[in-house]
């Protein structure tokens, strides 16, 4: 896969941008706060619609515009793909693939695939057992997306048992227990159908996550990744159960895959708690390495690998060997500090207060702005006229 060309308009900061991009590495360097990182998150916001920063969609139009538009020229094995998304400061998404709409945001997962390592990454390892949930059901959507319906089935069981537990006021009635034993089957059902896909995901994410980390680490290093699920000892039928007294008197379901955690470690210990930060670095970009890794093995087609700041969160010798052993396809970082030694892009842009220009002119390059174009139908993306519904529900 090779994204071509990308379009912004009214995104953040980006009034009007136009770039064309090699199929190699891309390094995009500037100052912090010029837009090196809104210009990575819209690649991540248009294949799948939400900002791996979690930001609001609101938050990605521009002060004073009434929505904003990406779109991008993609290249899939020799098959071209104009994908065009347009979100509007009132109202629902407009989504297109080659002019035809798209009636949910489902019917996009795949079409762009892009894999993001940013610092907050760190959270991966230091957070909670949340972000790691997160990671692994997003691998899992990456993977298939029709697991994408999976997750949401879960979420959507989970919100109506939390529902009745609380409006019980911790009382069994009847029509409680009745209600609660049709929502528990419905759990029970979902929630293990879940679990074993992450547990599938699991297995083969970790041969690549220790290559990753072997290959950063520049030694072998014993890495681990344990999912962690007491209930899944009894099943979650019977552990819902178990628990459904404690469950009525907190007025929320305590066990099952939203509870779940991915224990990490290495050397045997864990890394939240013994690794050093520049292991935990390491561990949270081998993560992302890793999946990038596996989903490109799977599907025969790399995703576009963006790395944002990564320099920053690594010493010399870690980064020079992330640049020997980047995965093979497009990718895209950016540095606020410069590049490596090993560094050898095949293109470099610099950026300044959200306008980019070429560092060499060897590179295939085009850039424009709106106001110098004579064409700005070239430019700027024709309206996108149909909603898609973008809703989803948080893991």
């Amino acid at each position: 896969m090779h994204l071509r060309r990308l379009w912004l308009t009214d995104y953040r900061g980006y009034e009007n941008l136009d770039v064309t991009l090699p199929d190699g590495l891309t390094a995009v360097l500037g100052d912090n706060g010029e837009g090196k990182t809104n210009l990575v998150e819209a690649l991540g916001w248009l294949s799948t619609l939400t900002s791996f920063r979690g930001a609001p969609n609101e938050a990605l139009i521009r002060l004073g515009a009434e929505s904003a538009v990406v779109r991008a020229e993609i290249d899939v094995d020799g098959r071209d793909v104009l994908l065009e998304a347009e979100l509007p400061r009132q109202g629902r998404l407009r989504v297109q693939v080659n002019r035809q709409k798209l009636q949910r945001t489902r019917e996009l997962l795949g079409v762009l695939r892009v894999s993001v390592f940013s610092p907050d990454d760190l959270d991966l390892i230091k957070g909670g057992p949340g972000e790691r949930r997160r990671f692994l059901d997003e691998t899992i959507v990456a993977r298939h997306r029709k697991y994408d319906q999976v997750r949401t089935d879960v979420d959507k069981i989970l919100k109506q048992r939390n529902a009745l537990l609380k409006g019980s006021g911790g009382r069994m009635s009847d029509d409680v227990r009745y209600t609660l034993d049709v929502w528990d089957a419905k759990l029970s059902a979902a929630g293990e159908e879940l679990v074993r896909v992450r547990l599938e995901t699991l297995d083969l994410l970790v041969p690549e996550l220790t290559t990753a980390y072997d290959q950063l680490a520049r030694r072998p290093a014993e890495v681990t990744a344990t999912y962690v699920a007491p209930w899944r000892d009894v099943g979650l039928a019977e552990a819902l159960a178990a628990s459904r007294k404690d469950d009525l008197r907190r007025g929320v379901t305590t066990v099952g895959p939203h509870r779940d955690d991915l224990a990490l470690a290495i050397g045997g210990l864990p890394s939240r708690t013994h690794a050093s930060q520049g292991e935990q670095r390491s561990l949270a970009l081998s993560l992302r390495l890793g999946a990038h890794r596996l989903l490109a093995a799977e599907s025969g087609v790399a995703p576009l690998l963006v790395l944002d700041d990564v320099f920053s969160e690594l010493d010399v010798e870690r980064s020079d060997a992330l640049l020997a052993h980047l995965p093979p396809g497009q990718a895209l970082l950016t540095s606020a500090i410069g590049l490596p030694p090993r560094a050898d892009p095949d293109l470099v842009l610099r950026i300044h207060e959200h306008h980019l220009r070429a560092d060499t002119a060897a590179a295939e390059l085009d850039l424009r702005d709106a106001e110098t174009m004579s064409d700005p139908d070239q430019v700027l993306p024709q309206p996108v006229d149909n909603p898609v519904d973008g809703e989803r529900t948080a893991p």
